[in-house]
């Protein structure tokens, strides 16, 4: 009888402990808990679309997290793929569906790119990673989603008569996007900075531009250019405070032959590929007129900052729009990429 008495305050207490371990807050498990999926999902805006492509075992959130990113990477070269098998077919399709199929691409190819950076990070760490760290595959990650989301509005918006590229091409557009957004959500959740709240922490980087100035920190030689270049003409940009920008090195485009480059797209094609936050920003500084160019970023252009002499002094404008048949991708006069900073000085 004692030790029937015994066997059921040992359950007992087992059923006690289990309750209370159970009940705990899913913040207040460690990230590097191995939980189901569906306990993972919870924090993703899609906890269903999320729960059918992770792995049906218990894994740390950094296990699922990495699955994602490399899931998404996957989906991303199918349906890159599938954009340019369409394409092939040439004279079968619309004018209005190869740009938008051409959009696709290029987005996809960007989204690669992203997808393969933001994955070699993941990989590297299961931990929290330090904010600036953080801030750059958030920025990738969202960018992900940004590109995509371009594509997709400018598939659903082709005419009827684009026949199969509309079918074929809805379902996995949609996919793509829950999961692209489940790897941001999982990033988020697992490898960047909480406060004690547990909302996301921000970068002192977010710039403030207090009373039309911006503080900025460069080196002898860029200090040089810039006092000749931009103090000269009364601008106010440089303020001696606590949150400062990094100036790493100047380049003035000047429509008169005066400066180092008379185009935008000649200045960005020199400036340094795949920079780093630590390393601080290229600076393109635009004198006033009127551009009438397309200014084209690629990927590996990283922390740009841009500079003009005022609204209504220095103007970039192109002809493309899409009236005339042009995608709103490519009506765009300045694309954005990544960390690119565009300030027009008043």
């Amino acid at each position: 009888m004692a030790s029937k008495f015994f066997h059921l305050v040992k359950v007992s207490s087992f059923l006690i402990i289990f309750h209370f371990l159970s009940s705990r807050s899913l913040a207040d498990v460690p990230l590097n808990t191995p939980l189901p999926p569906e306990t993972i999902c919870k924090s993703t805006p899609h906890p269903s679309y999320c729960t059918s492509v992770l792995p049906h075992n218990n894994e740390s959130v950094y296990d699922f997290g990495r699955f994602s990113v490399q899931r998404a990477l996957s989906e991303s070269h199918k349906l890159l793929d599938l954009y340019e098998k369409y394409l092939q077919k040439g004279s079968s399709l619309t004018n209005p569906a190869i740009q938008a199929l051409e959009d696709c691409k290029q987005l996809a190819l960007l989204n690669i790119d992203f997808l393969s950076s933001s994955l070699e990070t993941v990989n590297k760490v299961s931990d929290v990673l330090p904010i600036l760290d953080a801030d750059d595959v958030q920025t990738l990650l969202s960018a992900i989603l940004t590109n995509h989301q371009t594509c997709s509005d400018g598939i659903a918006s082709l005419p009827s008569s684009a026949g199969s590229v509309l079918g074929d091409l809805s379902v996995p557009l949609s996919n793509n996007t829950k999961l692209f957004s489940t790897s941001l959500a999982l990033f988020t959740k697992g490898w960047v900075p909480k406060d004690k709240n547990g909302v996301p922490k921000q970068p002192k980087r977010q710039f403030k531009f207090g009373k039309g100035r911006l503080n900025l920190k460069m080196s002898s030689h860029a200090r040089a250019i810039y006092d000749s270049a931009i103090n000269h003409r009364g601008r106010r940009l440089l303020q001696v405070g606590d949150e400062e920008v990094l100036v790493k090195d100047i380049v003035v485009v000047s429509q008169d032959g005066s400066g180092n480059f008379t185009t935008i797209n000649q200045a960005i094609a020199i400036a340094p590929n795949n920079s780093v936050a630590s390393g601080g920003y290229f600076m393109i500084y635009i004198t006033a007129g009127v551009y009438e160019e397309y200014v084209s970023i690629i990927s590996q252009k990283k922390y740009l900052l841009f500079i003009g002499d005022g609204i209504n002094q220095t103007i970039i404008t192109g002809n493309n729009s899409v009236g005339d048949g042009s995608t709103t991708f490519n009506s765009a006069t300045l694309g954005k990429v990544q960390n690119l900073i565009n300030k027009l000085t008043t």
